[in-house]
């Protein structure tokens, strides 16, 4: 760099209108963030920070977006934007004692370097799975839109990530809904070691944008006077006529992906052409032949900021080490819940169980001024099971909103618009799909409120279940997969007054809830439902009968399965539990009920395997085993994928397995 130093700039500057004041404030807010990187990187030789990843060489792109972006816009950062969090005047205190894992930090040590978001800062951090964030900008972008706030959201990603389904998914969603969202990529030539002719065929990133028919620009990504100048007068543009737009930022990464990475898989002609593009050495060059800054401006102005880092390293390595406890993580889990219960009023009507849950829906919408369903289908359709039918009409498009089949990107929108405010229901058309949309549920709607204190306000309507002859992929009753996942909660009714009931609770509540609705159930359930809005807590099972021979435990259709069966045996007195919530569990109701009877048999649609049962059957060894009077029963179906036809699909079922184990269970 000293040579560099000596050298004219590399880079073709065009001040324009820019002031003098403007363009000093450019240099001096890329100069930041290089010096806290210098200091890092001695940090991690002396083992006093575990992990850096470096943005060496590519602060022009953070400091001019950020800059160009008003205060009160989010910007969706990563790893290697440091510049988007010191421009944003995050003191810098805070910002090492959350890579040291202290309380002043924004994870309470629970997450690292720049996986952290901050309301205050209006900053929204990455996950390690990279994708999410963009369908998280969409979110975000249509909360504005839906407000009329005329603002725009900027989001990151690398080359490597244009690769992930994600990417193409939010830039889909972003242009069929014309979103405020300014796509930047970094294209920095390699993904951790993945040079970019082996991540992608085709000369340009943005002619990606071709396919979505959106606009795209390329900006040299080491020129901060581009950068500054393009992306302000492209975020002006999107606020007054929103829309998408990508933006590729050729740069290069001048340091490993993470500093233990190192770069001998770089050749090193290449790393010598970058180095004289550095967009920091190459604007100090620019600034001094303009006349506006001299080498003794330059040393004052490392040094004050050697003096800042410095002064706040103390205060960071002076706050103790975090403090914490088994309740204080707990708690943390969720966002809390001031369950607000409305009660039943007296005049009811006979529902299916579908029109319960589409009239508790419907009410929550008028309840709710801007809660937003989305989903495959639900407009003018109706749903493929017409549940949202004649919603439009009611509501209008804004708010019952078609979406395009992909899932991922659905549930990162949701995610997004609870950040600013917004309730979401998303169906998922079937539970089966939620598996392309796996990842933002498990990772960034379950671990958002643990990690840095954002809720999910998010429910995913969960169409489920066997029964109907729909074959592998249209009738699983997956709720296994969520149970054992921190952060979200789990509901499963099996009659329509309780459908009707909590959903209108799983609205409610500020956590991300998946509401699981057997299919099986829409047509053939009737009962009368309260009239009004009201609701009914989590956590609470219904015991459907009483008696003392056994419990009998069971949720979603498996309960009626239950209840037929102990039609035919007047004889058996049982308690019959419907859990109705999975997450949280009504552990009490249970445990009271088999100390009465020392017996239980835990019935579920679901294989056996892993499944819930499983567990509600250990929790009962566990805390009512000087109680029993026989083995803990579990009745499940078969370990194999859900068969189509339908004498496969019965053999299949736990349904007509559930007698014989019952009584097997009563004569032990």
């Amino acid at each position: 760099m000293n040579l560099i130093s000596e050298m004219k700039s590399k880079i073709d500057y065009k001040r324009g209108a820019l002031s003098n004041e403007t363009l000093l404030e450019l240099y001096k807010t890329m100069l930041k963030p290089r010096s806290i990187e210098e200091k890092m990187l001695i940090l991690l030789r002396q083992g006093r920070i575990s992990k850096w990843f470096s943005g060496i060489g590519q602060e022009a792109i953070s400091v001019g977006v950020t800059l160009a972006m008003n205060d009160e816009e989010y910007i969706l950062p990563m790893h290697r934007n440091l510049g988007v969090f010191t421009s944003r005047n995050i003191p810098l205190h805070r910002l090492f004692s959350q890579w040291q894992g202290k309380a002043s930090g924004f994870t309470k040590g629970r997450d690292r370097s720049f996986h952290f978001g901050t309301q205050e800062f209006k900053i929204v951090g990455m996950i390690s799975h990279l994708g999410p964030q963009l369908g998280v900008a969409d979110g975000i972008a249509l909360a504005s839109k839906l407000k009329n706030k005329n603002q725009a959201t900027a989001v990151f990603t690398g080359e490597g990530g244009t690769s992930e389904g994600d990417f193409h998914e939010a830039l889909n969603v972003a242009s069929v809904w014309q979103l405020p969202v300014l796509f930047c990529i970094e294209n920095n030539g390699y993904g951790l070691s993945t040079p970019t002719n082996e991540q992608y065929n085709c000369k340009d990133l943005a002619d990606r944008a071709l396919g979505y028919g959106i606009e795209s620009h390329i900006i040299d990504g080491n020129n901060i006077i581009e950068v500054y100048t393009k992306v302000s007068e492209l975020a002006k543009s999107i606020r007054n006529n929103p829309r998408p737009i990508l933006i590729e930022f050729k740069t290069f990464r001048m340091r490993g992906h993470e500093e233990a990475s190192g770069t001998k898989y770089v050749p090193q002609d290449l790393m010598d052409a970058w180095a004289e593009k550095d967009p920091i050495t190459n604007f100090k060059h620019f600034l001094m032949e303009e006349g506006l800054l001299t080498e003794a401006d330059d040393e004052r102005l490392k040094a004050e900021f050697k003096a800042e880092i410095d002064t706040h390293l103390e205060i960071a390595g002076a706050e103790e080490h975090i403090k914490s406890s088994e309740t204080i993580e707990l708690n943390d889990v969720y966002r809390e819940f001031d369950y607000q219960e409305v009660k039943e009023n007296s005049e009811t009507e006979e529902l299916r169980f579908v029109d319960a849950v589409s009239q508790g829906l419907k009410q929550s919408m008028e309840r709710h001024e801007d809660l937003v369903i989305m989903g495959q289908d639900v407009a003018e359709y109706g749903g493929v099971f017409k549940i949202t039918d004649g919603f439009v009409e009611q509501f209008g498009k804004d708010r019952v909103r078609n979406t395009p089949i992909c899932e991922s990107a659905i549930v990162e929108t949701g995610m997004g618009l609870s950040i600013a405010g917004i309730k979401s229901v998303v169906e998922l058309q079937f539970s089966d799909f939620v598996t392309s949309g796996f990842n933002p549920v498990v990772n960034y709607l379950a671990k958002s409120h643990y990690r840095w204190n954002q809720n999910a306000d998010v429910v995913l309507r969960m169409p489920c279940g066997a029964g109907v002859g729909a074959g592998p992929f249209h009738s699983q009753t997956n709720e296994a997969w969520f149970t054992k996942t921190p952060g979200l909660k789990v509901v499963y009714p099996a009659f329509p007054k309780d459908a009707k009931g909590l959903l209108a609770t799983a609205i409610n509540d500020p956590n991300p809830v998946l509401f699981f609705e057997h299919k099986a159930l829409y047509r053939s359930i009737r009962q009368e439902v309260p009239t009004d809005y009201f609701t009914i807590p989590f956590g609470q099972a219904a015991t459907l009968r009483t008696g003392d021979d056994v419990t009998v435990i069971a949720y979603g259709a498996a309960v009626h399965w239950a209840l037929n069966t102990l039609d035919k045996h007047q004889d058996i007195q049982a308690d019959v539990i419907d859990l109705r919530s999975l997450q949280p569990l009504d552990t009490e109701t249970i445990y009271k009920s088999v100390k009465k009877t020392g017996r239980a048999i835990i019935l579920q649609e679901d294989s056996m395997f892993g499944g819930i049962a499983s567990d509600i059957s250990a929790l009962i060894m566990e805390h009512c085993f000087e109680d029993l009077d026989a083995p803990v029963k579990r009745v499940a179906s078969l370990e194999t994928p859900i068969p189509f036809i339908n004498h496969l699909e019965d053999q299949y079922l736990s349904r007509d397995k559930f007698e014989n184990e019952l009584l097997a269970l009563l004569e032990y």
